[in-house]
């Protein structure tokens, strides 16, 4: 499952299904449950331009109901299931992710919202990719999110990247030994 950022829609990452092609994986990129105030026919998780994350918690619930559905439509269980995403998308994954027992989450250029609240003795591995010339997410929220994630005792695979805000093929090769190496675990 690949969650887009903010202003984009499911159609903007679609492509990345034949980059990866793993021929036993099924590929999923849903559209974030609202519309972008600016971008026609972009879509949002939640709003970014209000410091109260507007909608956010309704965000965080709709994706966690239709993740905990998938199993019955796809047949594939959460623990064979990957949640990635881009910038707004990463920080979903991010939210919404480490509270389930999912096989892996990648975040690329994301961020945390918050210090996870929760307790659990089972994280999912977590992979991470950022640009040190990000200028939408600096890279020290990357940075910051990682020191969070390994006090919690995550396994992380962080990876910073001279680049901007954007998904270059040497993020998607790390992304795709990451995930190999998570999937014969």
């Amino acid at each position: 499952v690949f969650l887009h950022g903010w202003g984009a829609d499911a159609s903007d990452l679609a492509p990345l299904a034949t980059v990866f092609n793993f021929p036993d994986f099924e590929y999923l990129f849903p559209n974030a449950p609202f519309r972008h105030p600016q971008v026609p026919n972009g879509r949002a998780w939640y709003a970014l331009e209000t410091p109260e994350y507007v909608g956010l918690p309704e965000s965080r619930q709709l994706l966690k109901d239709w993740l905990l559905s998938l199993e019955e439509s796809t047949e594939v269980p959460l623990e064979r299931t990957f949640l990635a995403g881009f910038s707004q998308g990463g920080a979903m994954v991010l939210d919404v992710g480490l509270s389930l027992p999912l096989k892996g989450l990648c975040c690329l250029s994301g961020y945390l919202h918050s210090s996870p609240d929760f307790n659990t003795d089972t994280l999912p591995p977590v992979f991470i990719a950022h640009g040190t010339e990000d200028d939408r997410v600096p890279i020290q929220a990357a940075q910051k999110t990682q020191e969070i994630l390994l006090a919690m005792g995550a396994n992380v695979d962080y990876h910073e990247f001279a680049m901007g805000h954007e998904i270059p093929m040497p993020v998607l090769a790390a992304m795709n030994q990451f995930i190999l190496s998570a999937k014969l675990e």
